[in-house]
């Protein structure tokens, strides 16, 4: 088979949407979107510099794609990477993964979403072991939502744009030190998803006590065609400052999240947590969700 690898930068508007139809066709066949948010924005707004981008050609017409992320010294680099369904059992996933392992001299850290069979046979093949798993949890919206109860002295107000961005990356920082990927959020990060059409500041919670941010719950609400699936509401970022901790607050600002999202006349939500997390999944699974589906990390 005439195929080839080549390796970019940032991609071309036409390239950029090549790419887009290849994700298109994998979610509309698996159900689930190959890629992450942060690699979509990536994508739509050109995202770091030493980024790169493998795009696999099968003659003119693109059949693969992958993104690898080589920001993170300590851990490693981390990739993504996706086969158009009709290139599919054709070794041209080994063959593109083979070119992102030598880009990165053979160490990388793969995330697969949704356990895709096909996905776990290309890790075993290629040396890759399992070494973490994010859970997809959901609940539906028509249950019953207990009232929440606000710890004393803090107030609930809707995220200012251009005014609460720095306050929010300093809670968000101490409340995910130990987390690889959300505690790194820069301003630039927030900035962009602002930019992002889901985006609603009336449904980005900051709770406040006296003049300092005491922890938040940023919202999220997935359209027709993101997901292959009719709207659902996301509990999309929750913290809470380590000095507000065993309050009670973080349980106050889901519950204030999920009857937003009801009043917006939704009617399911999801939330995405580390298997590892077992106060949080407890937390969730108290109020209603249950486990719905996993992404895999995969190790070499």
């Amino acid at each position: 088979m005439n195929s080839r690898v080549e390796i970019r930068g940032r991609l071309g508007a036409d390239e950029v949407a090549a790419v887009l139809a290849v994700v298109d066709a994998a979610t509309e066949a698996d159900g689930v979107r190959p890629l992450n948010e942060h690699v979509m924005l990536h994508l739509r707004y050109g995202g770091e510099e030493q980024a790169r981008n493998a795009l696999l050609y099968v003659g003119d017409r693109l059949a693969g794609y992958a993104h690898v992320d080589p920001t993170d010294v300590v851990e490693g680099p981390s990739g993504e990477l996706v086969i158009h369904p009709e290139f599919r059992r054709r070794g041209l996933g080994r063959r593109l993964l083979d070119a992102v392992l030598n880009e990165t001299g053979g160490r990388l850290r793969l995330w697969a979403h949704g356990g895709h069979p096909g996905a776990e046979r290309l890790a075993a093949s290629a040396g890759f072991s399992r070494v973490r798993s994010l859970w997809q949890m959901r609940r539906s919206l028509y249950a019953a939502l207990p009232d929440p109860v606000l710890p004393e002295g803090i107030r609930i107000a809707a995220f200012r744009p251009g005014v609460d961005e720095e306050a929010w990356l300093a809670v968000n920082r101490r409340a995910f030190a130990d987390h690889p990927e959300q505690g790194a959020w820069t301003l630039e990060d927030v900035k962009r998803r602002e930019q992002e059409s889901w985006f609603d500041p009336e449904g980005f919670f900051l709770a406040w006590r006296g003049e300092r941010l005491a922890g938040f719950h940023w919202t999220k609400v997935h359209g027709d065609g993101e997901h292959a699936h009719e709207p659902i509401g996301e509990v999309y970022v929750v913290g809470v400052d380590p000095s507000e901790q065993g309050t009670g607050l973080g349980r106050a600002l889901v519950l204030t999240g999920l009857r937003h999202l009801r009043a917006r006349g939704l009617a399911q939500v999801m939330l995405y947590v580390d298997e590892a997390n077992t106060p949080a999944i407890r937390l969730y699974e108290s109020l209603g969700f249950t486990h719905w589906d996993t992404d895999v990390m995969y190790r070499r």
